[in-house]
């Protein structure tokens, strides 16, 4: 069986081999780029099945990369772990807006690394879902082919969005934490990240237009899903 492969995207060379190291040690296989040019043209050469990826990064920057990434046809649907420097709250909402699933505060143990890693191939894994499609009123959820339309519209959710929108779904009328929401859609629980997912919550409530309000705030608590 094919090793995963990830792509190391890290312009700092003593970061790229410890990440590099530690990601070989767990079986992966392991691409590497040190500038965001050279991340673009390796991603789309060798469709890694994630992307870890420097912010602070020369030529294009991790943003724009980011942005590129999710762009494009051919390379919108892999996952993408930001490594942020520690206390930029604003880069890690910014990249996450712009698609990224997840990411990690430099610095960084390995063994959290390797653990965010597995997480996120782990919910991009393909699954058995057990019905394919839920409607109500002008929301259409297609759970098999991971899509939705709004009023004969359709829209663009990215893989995490997705996932969180059918987990609400799944649950409609219990009021879901945001660290079951951490466990269950993003396969960790780790303090001081909520923010995840109140900014996951937000862009999924834009892009479902009149029916946002179907997502409740339970101040204090989480979310849950107007049954």
């Amino acid at each position: 069986m094919p090793k995963t492969t990830i792509l190391v995207v890290e312009d700092e060379l003593d970061i790229l081999q410890l990440v590099a190291h530690n990601l070989k040690s767990a079986d992966f296989g392991v691409l590497t780029a040190q500038d965001g040019y050279e991340a673009l043209s390796v991603a789309k050469n060798h469709l890694p099945q994630l992307i870890i990826l420097d912010l602070m990064i020369p030529g294009l920057d991790g943003f724009e990369v980011c942005k590129e990434l999710k762009r494009s046809p051919v390379t919108k649907d892999i996952p993408v772990l930001m490594l942020t420097a520690r206390g930029e709250e604003v880069d890690r909402i910014v990249g996450l807006e712009l698609g990224a699933d997840d990411y990690v505060v430099k610095p960084f143990s390995p063994r959290e690394l390797i653990l965010r890693v597995r997480a996120i191939l782990r919910r991009h894994a393909p699954e058995e879902q057990a019905v394919a499609r839920w409607q109500r009123d002008g929301l259409v959820v297609d759970l098999e082919a991971h899509r939705i339309s709004v009023d004969n519209d359709e829209t663009n959710l990215t893989a995490t969005e997705f996932r969180l929108l059918a987990e609400l779904i799944r649950n409609a009328g219990k009021v879901l934490t945001r660290d079951t929401l951490l466990d269950k859609v993003w396969g960790y629980q780790f303090d001081g990240y909520a923010r995840t997912v109140d900014t996951h919550i937000r862009r999924l409530r834009q892009k479902l237009g009149p029916y946002a309000e179907w997502i409740e705030t339970v101040r204090g608590v989480g979310y849950r899903f107007r049954d």
